[in-house]
C-alpha cells in the first residue's frame, strides 16, 4: 500500500444532488477538481469565488493543496458541495476558523432538494389550466 500522508485532512461536503470529497493538503494552493484545473472544470467565475469562500475567510488561499472528486448535479451544486467540504476541511484543521465560517454561513448545509413530479400534472405543482365549460 502507498504510505499515508499525516498531515491531509479529508472531508465531503454535499449540496442537491452533489457529493464532493475535498482532500486538503499542506501545499502552494493548487487545486484539483476531477483530474482538471479548478478554472476548467468550474469555467464560470461566479462558482470560482464561492468555491474559494472559505479559503478568503480564513485568509489561507496559499497554504494548502486541494483535491476534490466531485459527481452528481449539475456545476451549482457541484461548486456549492466544494465549499461546504473545504469549510468543513479548514475546520477540522483549525478549530478557531469555526465562528468565522459559521458567521458567514460557510458550515450550514443547504437542505433543499428538488421536488418530485405528482401524477397527473405538468410538474411538480404547477397543474393544467382549469376550465369551467
Amino acid at each position: 500500500m502507498a504510505a499515508e500522508v499525516k498531515d491531509q485532512i479529508q472531508t465531503v461536503g454535499r449540496r442537491k444532488r452533489s457529493v464532493a470529497r475535498v482532500l486538503l493538503r499542506p501545499g502552494s494552493g493548487q487545486w484539483l477538481v476531477n483530474g482538471r484545473s479548478m478554472v476548467d472544470y468550474f469555467p464560470r467565475p461566479t462558482h470560482q469565488i464561492r468555491v474559494e469562500e472559505p479559503l478568503k475567510a480564513a485568509e489561507l488561499e496559499t497554504d494548502f493543496d486541494i483535491t476534490v472528486r466531485v459527481h452528481g448535479g449539475g456545476l451549482t451544486g457541484q461548486s456549492d458541495a466544494v465549499r461546504l467540504g473545504l469549510a468543513r476541511a479548514l475546520v477540522a484543521h483549525d478549530e478557531e476558523l469555526r465562528g468565522a465560517m459559521r458567521e458567514r454561513g460557510l458550515l450550514t448545509r443547504d437542505p433543499r432538494q428538488v421536488e418530485r413530479k405528482k401524477p397527473g400534472r405538468p410538474k411538480a405543482r404547477k397543474r393544467f389550466q382549469f376550465s369551467k365549460r
